[in-house]
């Protein structure tokens, strides 16, 4: 049996059997996720749904968007179905590759880097999606015959008020998200799927995250971002099937039927002004996002999951809390699974810190666009962010099995 599976196995019955008398009783409009509670078991890679979506959100990030370098569509298709394979091993705890490691000859290189070796499967989830430059290019250029496969709904995201981005770290024609609960496993993932790409894929951008920032499963506790806030209380969770199938999965009719089943992913990495927002004192703070900091609770309320009251001025016109609210924008809610950064200081003494946001959602031209637009022009904690790279991308349905790979309806 390989190492790191078995590590997981073990890993995974000691946690059952510690958890054995504190099971409690919820009740559910879908079944409750088996493994949010075991960071070592793996997480199924083939289904309907891509993992790393309704996914409990697990500790760490390793986020990266690549650009394509070939214009061979024979080129792209070959390295989806070997990235496939290497993720469905990968996720599974073993090596990247068949040989692995350190079962090949000396004189040729490993198909895989090693520095998972001896780690469990630590719950790692990869997740793709394909970005409108996919489709066709800045310049215009439909390199693989596809672009008539665009959905409607992967139109380029506006330019919103008070955004700085950067455009060396937006955009691009393929992401993968790995998430898993030892960072160490997720940046293996990427690496190895960086060394897979090599000549037909470069990377453009990358990102870290640890402590996530979001809970996707009612089996977590919500989670804090840098402010110091509970951050994600109203967002769209596993259990709650309705809701996923109105808000988050595309449906047949939606757009082209590769897409069907799927999802559209955002990112955006917001900078914090940690600095600022440290000497402000902690009324303003609540004020600004209208929950107090303690219990999470929307203020004039005493318990984080009260619905918020919006009637008098108790939570103010330009919180947070008001504006992001599903009340104000036409029912329109996301699945958000996004994690805190540190990427050093910025020379000036000050942290390079923040928010590194992805959320998932069925029409990003409904959902993400409008609440967006709101908290962009009338948000009071725009004071304290900055918003310095967007990404948008359409995530196919899962894997049906290892005759199945991703992006495989985009080419038949």
């Amino acid at each position: 049996m390989d190492r790191r599976k078995m590590l997981g196995l073990a890993g995974a019955g000691a946690l059952g059997a510690a958890a054995g008398g504190a099971v409690g009783v919820q009740i559910f409009d879908g079944p409750p996720p088996a493994r949010a509670n075991d960071p070592g078991a793996a997480e199924p890679f083939y289904g309907t749904r891509q993992a790393g979506i309704i996914t409990p959100a697990q500790d760490r990030l390793h986020f990266v968007a690549f650009d394509v370098i070939t214009d061979k569509k024979a080129e792209v298709v070959e390295l989806l179905q070997k990235w496939t394979a290497a993720a469905a091993r990968m996720t599974e705890g073993k090596d990247a590759g068949t040989i692995g490691a350190v079962g090949g000859q000396p004189e040729a290189a490993p198909d895989d880097t090693g520095e998972a070796l001896g780690l469990p499967p630590s719950g790692l989830t990869l997740t793709v999606g394909f970005g409108p430059t996919f489709f066709r290019t800045a310049e215009g250029k439909d390199r693989f015959g596809i672009a008539d496969k665009r959905p409607e709904a992967l139109a380029d995201l506006p330019k919103f008020a008070k955004d700085t981005l950067q455009p060396g770290i937006s955009g691009g024609d393929i992401c993968v998200q790995a998430c898993a609960h030892d960072p160490q496993v997720a940046v293996h993932a990427v690496r190895n799927l960086a060394r897979i790409g090599f000549g037909v894929v470069s990377v453009r951008w990358s990102q870290l995250g640890f402590g996530r920032t979001s809970s996707t499963s009612r089996t977590q506790a919500t989670a804090r971002n840098l402010f110091g806030f509970k951050d994600g209380t109203a967002n769209l969770k596993a259990e709650d099937t309705a809701l996923l199938d109105e808000q988050l999965w595309v449906r047949a009719g939606d757009g082209p039927e590769w897409m069907t089943g799927g999802s559209y992913m955002v990112t955006r990495k917001i900078r914090m002004l940690i600095e600022t927002w440290d000497r402000t004192s902690l009324g303003e703070q609540e004020a600004i996002i209208g929950r107090n900091k303690g219990e999470g609770a929307a203020l004039g309320s005493a318990k984080e999951f009260d619905e918020p009251v919006f009637d008098g001025e108790t939570i103010a016109m330009d919180a947070h809390v008001r504006l992001a609210h599903q009340k104000f924008n036409d029912g329109a809610r996301l699945l958000r699974r996004g994690y805190n950064f540190v990427d050093g200081s910025d020379g000036l003494g000050r942290l390079d810190a923040g928010l590194f946001f992805i959320a998932y959602m069925r029409d990003p031209r409904k959902q993400f666009v409008p609440i967006q637009t709101r908290l962009s022009r009338q948000d009071a904690l725009n004071e304290y962010i900055r918003h310095v790279s967007s990404g948008l991308f359409a995530c196919p349905p899962g894997v049906s099995g290892v005759d199945d790979s991703w992006g495989r309806g985009l080419f038949v």
